[in-house]
């Protein structure tokens, strides 16, 4: 007989049963262990803080290296009072002590800062890392890093370089270049409490940062130095009340020194980003469009009269009037309105326009640097009658006096505007070269005959017209000089105020410098062959006797030479600076000259003295003259070797 088989049923419901159970204790494990794995994610990212590493920012330099502007480190000190070690009377006295004699604290002020009951306490300042060696073993006292902008020469290139504004560049190359300068930063994790309070010196390194790139200037220290001493002279002697003075290389462009002074402070930028109109300096640019145009000869002749023309309603007068005829080259020459403008009447309104704009005036320069103006010169619809005569003589239209130098530059170039130029190189933190410009070509604007032939007529200027005050003793200078009106704020001309400017370039026959300085408002004789010019020679004077010139010695050692005046120079100051090789040419061969006694002056000072008087010149050493070889008094012929014996500056003493 066959039993019946029980059902399995029960027992598979009980397996399944399990089987769930199990599932979900699983399950559940599974989802706690990703809970709890989202907490202690969420929990570390309350805790752990991304901060951005600062880059130390790139370097500055002079065309010959020297530091300009740097950042460097500084440490910012920080406690953590709570974690301070104290005494028995709870006294942090090591913490207090290392802030009196490490950081200048009072007592006080020590002890009131290690026993605050905050948890985190800011140590007010900034401090050289020097800090660290005497603060950073001790307990609860914590050390942060930062940089700051160090300026080695003070506000002498301030303008041009700029500044910094939270952490970036605002003006000058620091903001022209701030993509360069400032590097990359780097990345740090900190660490924070339950209460998001970040802890002190817990941070993690997750990224190093990377230092900025450096900038290299065609500004020498020198130079600025020797523009700013001389414009500053001039100033205090004329009783202006500002002015500027540009230095440039013609052939390339470049801007060797830039000063602006205004009420007796550096006035930055003023001479890029401000205009004014140029008078007579802007004649040669109208003689330019009169030959290249073809409708006038610097031998026609004109009738200036008595000095006086009426034209388009308004009578035109020249200052020193000479009357009767004379050439166009002559009216160039003692600067007389009615010549020029008489022959420039035979221009068209294009014509008259576009050689202007040709030299750059009415448009921005294109150097790179915020806020650069573009003057103001108005197209030929918008004149008025009397608009053509006065633009021939400088009125009418606005320059800066970067435009200005630029477009004589074109003169001295062979009538090639160069574009302005202001850096050397650029190169990244590792020293590899980033950027070095070129010289630019703009344009041509005349041809280098009618170019040669207006330079000629500046010689004249400088040897025999308004601009004798300008000449060297040694080589040819050519040179105009302007007078304008000065404006008031609030419109129209201001009663007796003018400019005083003039611009000259030497060697005449191959220009390796030329220079532009404007007066503003100088007392007594304002005309800029009078107030402006001895700037100029003063200025080059000094640069011959700089230790290293701007200028190619082999030009000018082949450089015409002029007779040396009996006169001594009239200037307004002289610089000091080191210096070193033959400092100064003979003006010429076989006349007998008296050593002068330079014994007391300071090095550039005794090279200029010695350079009029027609000798030639080496010293090695900045300091004081104590001494020449061959000694004051002794009887040389002009082109001889003198030697300057100098004491030489010890460390720490001023020249």
């Amino acid at each position: 007989m066959r039993l019946p088989q029980r059902s399995q049923w029960p027992r598979r419901l009980i397996l399944i049963g399990w089987l769930v159970s199990a599932g979900t204790v699983v399950g559940r494990a599974a989802m706690l262990q990703v809970e709890n794995a989202e907490w202690r994610q969420r929990s570390a990212e309350q805790h752990q803080m991304s901060r951005p590493v600062p880059s130390i920012r790139g370097s500055i330099l002079d065309r010959d290296g020297v530091l300009l502007a740097q950042s460097r480190e500084v440490v910012e000190v920080g406690l953590a009072p709570g974690e301070l070690r104290r005494d028995e009377n709870g006294f942090a006295a090591e913490a207090s002590s290392a802030l009196q004699s490490v950081l200048g604290l009072s007592p006080s002020e020590a002890r009131r800062r290690t026993s605050s009951d905050e948890a985190w306490v800011v140590i007010p300042g900034r401090y050289p890392t020097t800090v660290r060696a005497g603060l950073e073993d001790i307990r609860g006292v914590y050390l942060g890093r930062d940089y700051e902008r160090f300026r080695p020469h003070g506000d002498l290139v301030a303008g041009v370089l700029g500044g910094i504004l939270d952490g970036s560049g605002a003006g000058g190359i620091e903001e022209s270049y701030d993509g360069v300068l400032t590097g990359h930063p780097g990345e740090e994790m900190t660490l924070r409490d339950a209460s998001g309070v970040e802890l002190p010196g817990r941070a993690v390194p997750v990224r190093p940062p990377v230092p900025g790139g450096s900038v290299s200037r065609a500004i020498g220290v020198d130079l600025q130095e020797i523009a700013r001493e001389e414009l500053q002279a001039a100033i205090e002697t004329t009783g202006s009340s500002g002015g500027d003075i540009l230095l440039t290389d013609p052939a390339t462009g470049e801007i060797l020194a830039v000063v602006s002074i205004r009420d007796g402070d550096a006035a930055g930028l003023a001479a890029i980003n401000t205009a004014n109109e140029p008078g007579s300096t802007l004649k040669p640019f109208t003689v330019a469009a009169i030959l290249s145009s073809d409708v006038g000869a610097l031998e026609d002749l004109v009738d200036i009269g008595n000095g006086t023309w009426h034209v388009a309603g308004r009578t035109l007068n020249d200052v020193h009037p000479k009357g009767g005829l004379m050439t166009l080259a002559d009216a160039l020459r003692v600067s007389s309105n009615v010549g020029v403008a008489k022959v420039a009447d035979r221009l068209s309104d294009r014509q008259q326009y576009e050689m202007l704009r040709d030299f750059g005036f009415g448009m921005p320069t294109g150097l790179p640097i915020p806020g650069e103006t573009s003057g103001v010169l108005r197209k030929p619809e918008d004149w008025s009658l009397q608009s053509p005569v006065s633009l021939a003589i400088g009125y009418e239209i606005s320059v800066s006096p970067l435009q200005l130098a630029m477009a004589y530059g074109a003169l001295a170039n062979g009538g090639r505007l160069m574009a302005p130029r202001l850096i050397r190189e650029v190169r990244a933190a590792d020293g590899s070269l980033i950027e070095r410009p070129d010289p630019r070509l703009i344009r041509r604007v005349v041809e280098s005959g009618v170019a040669r032939d207006i330079s000629r007529v500046l010689v004249e200027v400088t040897e025999s017209g308004t601009g004798t005050r300008a000449r060297l003793t040694s080589f040819a200078v050519a040179g105009k000089s302007g007078t304008s009106r000065a404006y008031r704020a609030d419109g129209g001309y201001a009663e007796g105020e003018y400019f005083a400017t003039f611009v000259g370039f030497f060697p005449a026959e191959d220009p390796q410098l030329l220079a532009y300085v404007k007066l503003n408002g100088p007392e007594g004789v304002y005309y800029g062959g009078a107030a402006a010019a001895p700037v100029i020679r003063a200025t080059m004077e000094g640069i011959l006797a700089a230790q290293q010139p701007p200028v190619d010695r082999r030009v000018l050692a082949h450089a015409a030479r002029r007779p040396a005046p009996q006169n001594p120079v009239i200037r307004f100051a002289g610089a000091e600076a080191p210096g070193s090789e033959p400092a100064a040419w003979a003006s010429g061969e076989g006349t007998e000259v008296v050593v002068p006694d330079v014994r007391g002056l300071s090095a550039r000072s005794a090279v200029r003295r010695l350079h009029t008087a027609g000798l030639r010149v080496t010293w090695d050493a900045p300091g004081p003259v104590l001494g020449t070889w061959p000694a004051a008094g002794t009887l040389l012929v002009q082109g001889d070797t003198v030697s300057i014996d100098v004491g030489r500056i010890e460390r720490g003493q001023s020249p």
